[in-house]
């Protein structure tokens, strides 16, 4: 009977995100009655490769609206698809491609382009009777990742002085998501009780973690080791720590500038900092670490700490296949960070994992700091089996929704946690 099933209609509208900007919320309906939403996300840290965002540029929201992006889904895009079947993804995507014509997805807007790829999948596995993660990835085991949580915010997604935009930790000693889960939690919770006895403010910035003023890049991971501890687990053993520096946000004129301390690092001198992090403490991934248009940098700290650590490619990669090889073929880093509206497609998303995995590259799905509640990363991290996600602290609604998804499968599904995985 799915033989018959086509898509009937395909659209979408203006909602906000967690900074309150526009975005899209794309809408497929096949014919045999299902319908499937998804909500697009937009970041504030942007690599120059990433696929185009198409914004209006008016006066409404401040030259943010996606009304143009929205009328290309509507029109375009949907006479493009209309009739089809929903369930070839690939051939779709292709389509979508071809019909924006350019290099990045800047005609028709990345955007539009994955609220059709998203909507249409989600479409599909609802039609089957089956989770979104099964129909990606099939029916072979899959775990659930584990948590890389975002508890203390610094760089662009807060006003706190803080060079380095993220200190997380990844919660990996537990037989349990759940168990996992509420261990940061309780550590999350534990660190906003030693910043107020410290004084300090228990203000967040844009990803849910605390942002607080502090005296040097290295007070957090002190901060978060003592919460750790006195929440009653083991730093480096039942929680490890890691760091998404945004090195292209304070790298200038060849060199690294961490503006707290008052230090201006070749990269080099850099590429040693971090390995005297990583000597101190229980560091365990480092993305971003090197800024994207230094690739000297980037080989340097592979040879340097790149067998000990994980050293993850966001900015440099933007989750691109062409660009993934370029980085594998010169021994740049060892993981990459997956997000899908960087590349702007579901088959271009699925084909990067792919070939990363293939290669011996960690991969890492990940949310955007401007958010919706939409939880359809998860899918993709535990169909795809990327065994780590990254969607901020345990807080805020946007970051919150794919951590319940995460309980929710884990309580219907029954799945593995992937967190001894990573330390066998």
């Amino acid at each position: 009977m799915f033989d018959d099933v086509v898509i009937e209609d395909l659209y979408g509208y203006e909602i906000l995100d967690s900074r309150g900007n526009p975005t899209i919320e794309g809408v497929c309906v096949l014919s045999d009655g299902t319908e499937a939403r998804v909500a697009i996300p937009s970041g504030k840290s942007v690599g120059k490769h990433e696929a185009h965002e198409l914004r209006d540029g008016d006066k409404r929201y401040n030259g943010k609206g996606v009304r143009n992006a929205i009328t290309y889904l509507n029109r375009d895009i949907f006479e493009e698809l209309e009739g089809l079947s929903p369930f070839m993804q690939q051939e779709i995507d292709d389509i979508l491609i071809e019909l924006d014509g350019t290099h990045n997805k800047s005609r028709l807007g990345a955007n539009a382009i994955l609220a059709a790829s998203l909507s249409i999948a989600k479409a599909s596995a609802l039609s089957l009777g089956i989770e979104l993660f099964e129909y990606l990835g099939g029916i072979k085991k899959h775990y659930l990742p584990v948590p890389f949580l975002n508890i203390l915010n610094g760089g662009e997604h807060a006003d706190n002085g803080l060079d380095i935009q993220e200190y997380m930790i990844a919660p990996v000693n537990f037989d349990t998501f759940s168990d996992a889960l509420r261990a940061g939690v309780e550590i999350y919770h534990a660190l906003r009780q030693i910043l107020l006895d410290k004084h300090l403010s228990i203000g967040i910035g844009d990803e849910g973690g605390f942002a607080p003023t502090l005296s040097s890049n290295t007070e957090p991971f002190e901060l978060i080791i003592r919460a750790i501890e006195k929440a009653g687990y083991v730093p480096g053993e039942d929680i490890l720590l890691a760091i998404d520096a945004a090195a292209n946000s304070f790298y200038r004129d060849g060199k690294y500038h961490l503006t707290l301390e008052d230090k201006h690092l070749s990269s080099e001198e850099f590429a040693n900092l971090y390995k005297e992090w990583t000597d101190h403490y229980p560091l365990v991934s480092i993305e971003d670490g090197m800024a994207e248009m230094d690739e000297h940098g980037w080989i340097e700290l592979t040879e340097l700490i790149g067998e000990d650590i994980q050293l993850i490619g966001d900015d440099i990669f933007v989750t691109q296949m062409k660009l993934l090889k370029q980085g594998i073929d010169k021994a740049i880093a060892n993981g990459i960070l997956i997000k899908p509206n960087q590349v702007g497609s579901l088959s271009e998303t699925l084909e990067t994992v792919s070939f990363a995995q293939s290669n011996g590259y960690s991969t890492m799905v990940s949310h955007r700091s401007g958010d919706t509640c939409d939880p359809v990363i998860v899918h993709i991290a535990v169909g795809l089996d990327t065994l780590m996600i990254k969607s901020g602290a345990p807080c805020r609604g946007e970051r919150l929704s794919k951590y319940n998804e995460l309980l929710r499968i884990e309580y219907e599904q029954g799945l593995e946690y992937a967190g001894k995985l990573l330390i066998e």
